[in-house]
């Protein structure tokens, strides 16, 4: 890439304008958004080439604005950035429309390369340790809660675990990797 128009999208202020910086000193023009609303004018008003779009944007989600951005401008590139990656929503951003999915922390480097390759779309690992064996226990409770449609009986059910055990584990806030 040689030229291109950014759009940051992120609720972190701090994160966009580091990014934002660096962007800019690769010769790229920047342009930031802090949430969903905000997004949606500015992918209209700048005309971004690239779009960097965080998956958690306050009370929005990010997989949201994927599409709207593709109906405003077909060859836009979206790669979702998360620090609560997992494999469902990775598949959903692929399937909205986005080139790839990328988990916090990344550096330029990385999301520069995340939208190069592109070639069936990937998750691209960071250079994080392995997820915790608790964590993806929590992950895996949250898929299948998320495909009963957050029916806890239902889930409980579906995991052979008693329902009072699976309101415990909901209850505690999700482990650190």
């Amino acid at each position: 890439m040689s030229e291109g128009r950014f759009l940051i999208v992120d609720d972190d202020v701090t994160f966009c304008e580091v990014l934002g910086r660096a962007l800019l000193r690769r010769g790229y023009t920047v342009e930031m958004a802090h949430s969903a609303e905000q997004a949606l004018k500015n992918v209209v008003l700048f005309q971004p080439t690239h779009a960097v779009i965080d998956l958690k944007l306050g009370e929005d989600s990010g997989l949201h604005l994927i599409k709207p951005f593709l109906e405003t401008n077909r060859k836009i590139k979206a790669v979702v950035l998360t620090g609560y990656g997992s494999i469902p929503t990775a598949v959903q951003a692929i399937k909205e429309g986005a080139v790839n999915y990328l988990a916090k922390p990344a550096n330029v480097e990385g999301i520069l390369a995340a939208f190069e390759k592109t070639e069936g779309a990937r998750v691209i690992e960071s250079e994080t340790p392995a997820m915790s064996l608790k964590r993806m226990e929590w992950e895996h409770i949250q898929r299948v809660l998320d495909e009963h449609d957050g029916n806890i009986s239902a889930t409980a059910r579906s995991l052979g675990m008693h329902r009072r055990t699976l309101q415990r584990k909901l209850q505690k806030r999700p482990v650190k990797q």
